[in-house]
């Protein structure tokens, strides 16, 4: 049986979402001073990709067998399908499933 939600979670996801937000507008205040280059291009491109691994290391270092193996199939799943939303959902249902299961 998972553990109870600790009482912070609310006030954990108003940061994030907050944090996240307060990126996404200074990205664009600073787009319209940074004049486009192919060295900004690749960092913008770059940034998504350095996000979640970031987030899976995080949750790979605190998990387990069961986050360990989820992550091997949402990259798996990215690498045959190019799609990295569905590799992620993929990876979540694994891990779903894998919990459903009692590991």
């Amino acid at each position: 049986m998972n553990p109870p939600l600790p009482s912070t979670l609310p006030a954990m996801l108003a940061v994030a979402a907050g944090a996240a937000i307060a990126c996404r507008f200074a990205g664009y205040l600073a787009m319209r001073y940074l004049p486009p280059s192919h060295r900004l291009n690749a960092a913008l491109r770059a940034t998504p990709l350095a996000v979640m691994s970031g987030i899976t290391a995080m949750a790979l270092a605190a998990g387990g067998l069961t986050e360990a193996l989820a992550l091997g199939a949402a990259v798996a799943l990215s690498a045959l399908t190019r799609n990295d939303v569905g590799a992620a959902m993929g990876g979540v249902a694994v891990a779903a499933l894998l919990r459903a299961l009692g590991m």
